[in-house]
């Protein structure tokens, strides 16, 4: 984006399917960020502790230290007023306070980056990043590979498990997808070979304990 000069804040939005790059970015960018002497602080929400509790982490394991809080409200208790950037990471998982406290900021002269998914499991659009980009000065759409043809991913399919809107996961439990790859929901097929795996695990299970016993003649045994 062209550059802002003088006391002025403004919004960055980073938003794309998992697996896109996105907390890669917002750690990029913070660094440059710091790299300019600037003040820093970042946020990630605290249900969000799939890799680590305390910072914000790429699939690609890039890593920066972050402040954990509930939800959007609580970064306005924490936040050094003095700090001239603000990254705010997996804002899906914020809540829709996110809107205004991301506007508040900026109003108050900020610099303030928010990296998220822009829909979620079943394809639509997944708040707050929705309205957050009618107010954002700049928005990158970042885009995945496809794990099942290899065309551009603009989606996040989630493969098992519960229907809830958010389920905290990484990629034993999503994967991107493109546009024609891609099916709302669950799929029944991913479910059902989810399903055979946990059965075959279980039979391997009880094979490997079952007590054994043996017959006296070398190289033969029985089981129980």
């Amino acid at each position: 984006m062209d550059i802002i000069t003088g006391n002025v804040g403004w919004i960055e939005v980073i938003c794309g399917p998992m697996f896109s790059g996105k907390s890669e970015e917002l750690i990029r960018r913070l660094r440059r960020s710091m790299i300019a002497r600037k003040r820093v602080e970042v946020f990630k929400p605290i249900i969000d502790d799939r890799y680590s509790a305390l910072e914000i982490v790429s699939h690609g394991d890039l890593r920066m230290t972050s402040q954990v809080v509930n939800n959007a409200g609580e970064i306005m208790d924490q936040l050094d007023w003095r700090s001239e950037v603000v990254g705010i990471d997996e804002a899906n998982f914020m809540g829709p306070q996110l809107v205004d406290v991301a506007q508040r900021l900026a109003d108050s002269g900020k610099q303030v980056i928010v990296a998220g998914l822009d829909t979620d499991y079943l394809g639509r659009p997944f708040p707050p990043i929705p309205e957050l980009l009618a107010y954002a000065e700049s928005i990158t759409k970042t885009l995945a590979i496809c794990v099942r043809c290899g065309n551009p991913a603009k989606h996040t399919q989630r493969l098992r498990g519960s229907e809830d809107l958010i389920v905290v996961g990484a990629a034993e439990l999503y994967e991107p997808r493109c546009r024609r790859c891609f099916e709302p929901g669950i799929p029944k097929q991913a479910e059902m070979d989810f399903v055979k795996a946990r059965q075959a695990q279980k039979t391997d299970h009880r094979e490997e304990s079952r007590p054994r016993i043996h017959t006296g003649i070398r190289g033969t045994e029985e089981e129980v």
